[in-house]
């Protein structure tokens, strides 16, 4: 493997870096630190972890993302997409097992890198990631109606329908003055960017409802506003360097929520480097963009993090603030860093309905409805793919929703495959227009005894009874088949052992095989195999015209 191929944006960046750039990058990078303070809050404490273990995870992998990734824009650190899964490894493995699966997902991603499967992952299906996309937007949505209105509950339950269920039953013991925030919380982030697109609407509402539960409660003695220091013991202490102890038997029954982690976070990444790709006309290196999120979400864990990955929204605000190197990233985990270290006591006063507010726009904003609708409109294969994903997602969890919709999109993509390899019979004669040489302009006639059949497209697992079933149509039984392959482009195992079985069967009817056209790769993928000590090199002809002659010598022989 050449070292070049994922060599960090960053080394490129300083050999041309300047003092506009700097200072550029140093306003992005305030800004966007300054965005991400309330979202990585937020995150943290929805994915059920302290909130301080949000922001340092938005410290340590923004740093690294930014320091070793293949993207010049890309801002790392966590997402709305990772609290379902991270909600649900921990109720069922606790923190340690938490932290064990985002260390072996960071393994996995080093390994897509490595073994370059960045651009194989940006094929996965669109409606699949509209699908489990809208799915975790619902369910953020859902997880936050507790607090955005007070209620009053001892146990929520963890699936969806019954949650739901519950806070019907528990909607008479809403909070009025919860109520109040939360409503007025969403309703500051969404009219904020009217007024202005440089200060995060989530900041205004956390500053602003803040001081409101303060002045509420010292003045009018409105104590039911539940904060975050009512529920979490918060803290600026950096946190040791711990290893989990990991055994075989906790890493095998981990190895699907960390495949999860790996698969969502590259997706994720990898579609944010694509998007800012198209604002700013760079390319990114998906490779080195997966290695530097495998190493993010390696080291994260270790001081407490959480799983993460590209953030679009963030990652959007650093390219509309002037950010356009790695520097920016790193700044703005810097800029957290110090808000960490001298102001996270201050977060204890932030009301829990606030912070509901803005997972509620989170996950308006995650939801791509419009997306979501304009598939509905789609070929019903995709329609079929899009739901089930959505579904999945929302009723039992994301792992079960990735794997089943890859393997639905697996499938339909291997039918739509043999779809395209289409095999017909020729009849009588062959007319120039079906010859694969353009200099010859006469008809090509077809000897008595001699079936001439066609594969157009290639000869996989997807299409390999095609041929069989087309000869089955045919009562007679000719004394030469030819088998013209000039419109195969591969052939796999299936469509050689058919092949073998085909020509097998004919030997002991008595019918000669004889193929046109083989192109080189074909040949080359023929000859590793025994095929041709069954057919005979004599009956492997390069045109049409040869298998013919070699045909009408085999009907005269006979």
């Amino acid at each position: 493997m050449k070292t070049f191929d994922l060599k960090p944006q960053l080394f490129d960046t300083l050999k041309s870096y300047n003092k506009k750039n700097f200072m550029s990058d140093l306003m992005a990078g305030i800004i966007v630190g300054i965005v991400a303070l309330p979202l990585a809050i937020a995150f943290g404490i929805a994915s059920g972890v302290t909130p301080e273990k949000g922001i340092i995870t938005a410290i340590v992998a923004g740093f690294l993302v930014s320091l070793l990734g293949g993207s010049k824009v890309q801002i790392g650190g966590p997402t709305g997409a990772f609290i379902v899964i991270i909600y649900g490894i921990i109720q069922k493995y606790g923190i340690e097992g938490l932290t064990i699966a985002t260390i072996m997902a960071g393994v996995f991603l080093i390994l897509f890198g490595l073994l370059k499967l960045g651009t194989i992952i940006k094929y996965i299906p669109y409606p699949i990631v509209v699908g489990f996309t809208s799915g975790i937007a619902v369910t953020i949505f859902t997880t936050q109606i507790k607090d955005l209105f007070g209620l009053t509950i001892d146990t929520v339950p963890s699936d969806f329908v019954e949650k739901w269920i519950c806070y019907i039953q528990h909607f008479s013991t809403a909070d009025l003055w919860c109520s109040l925030v939360g409503v007025l919380s969403v309703i500051i982030i969404a009219i904020t960017p009217k007024f202005s697109k440089k200060i995060p609407g989530s900041l205004v509402a956390i500053i602003v409802m803040t001081i409101a539960a303060l002045l509420l409660k010292q003045y009018a003695g409105i104590t039911s506003i539940e904060t975050i220091g009512d529920r979490f013991n918060v803290s600026n202490a950096i946190p040791d360097v711990q290893v989990p102890v990991m055994t075989w038997e906790t890493i095998k029954s981990l190895v699907a929520p960390a495949m999860t982690i790996a698969v969502l976070g590259a997706i994720e990444s990898l579609l944010s480097a694509t998007v800012a790709d198209g604002v700013i006309g760079d390319h990114h290196n998906s490779n080195t963009e997966l290695v530097a999120q495998g190493v993010a979400n390696l080291v994260s864990p270790l001081f407490g993090g959480i799983p993460a990955t590209g953030a679009i929204a963030r990652t959007m605000t650093n390219i509309n603030n002037g950010g356009r190197t790695p520097i920016a990233g790193i700044i703005h985990a810097v800029v957290l860093l110090l808000i960490f270290l001298f102001f996270m006591p201050l977060a204890k006063y932030i009301p829990m309905a606030c912070l509901a507010g803005v997972l509620v726009i989170v996950s308006y904003g995650m939801c791509g409805w419009r997306s979501f609708v304009a598939l509905m409109k789609n070929p019903k294969s995709d329609v079929t793919v899009l739901l089930i994903t959505f579904f999945l997602t929302i009723i039992f969890d994301l792992t079960v929703a990735i794997e089943v919709g890859l393997i639905i999109a697996c499938l339909l993509f291997m039918k739509r495959m043999s779809e395209t390899t289409d095999v017909k019979v020729i009849m009588d004669e062959i007319n120039e227009e079906s010859d694969i040489s353009k200099g010859n302009i006469e008809h090509l006639t077809i000897p008595e005894g001699v079936e001439v059949y066609e594969i157009n497209g290639p000869y996989f697992f997807g299409a390999g009874n095609k041929f069989e079933e087309i000869m089955a149509s045919f009562g007679d039984r000719p004394k030469v088949r030819i088998i013209r392959m000039r419109k195969v482009p591969f052939v796999d195992s299936t469509g050689i052992h058919n092949l073998t079985n085909l020509c097998e069967m004919s030997k002991n009817e008595g019918i000669t095989i004889v193929l046109s056209g083989v192109s080189e790769k074909v040949h080359a993928q023929l000859q590793k195999t025994r095929f041709y000590d069954i057919l005979g090199e004599e009956n492997i002809c390069s045109h049409i015209n040869l298998a013919l002659e070699r045909a009408k010598e085999i009907v005269s022989k006979k």
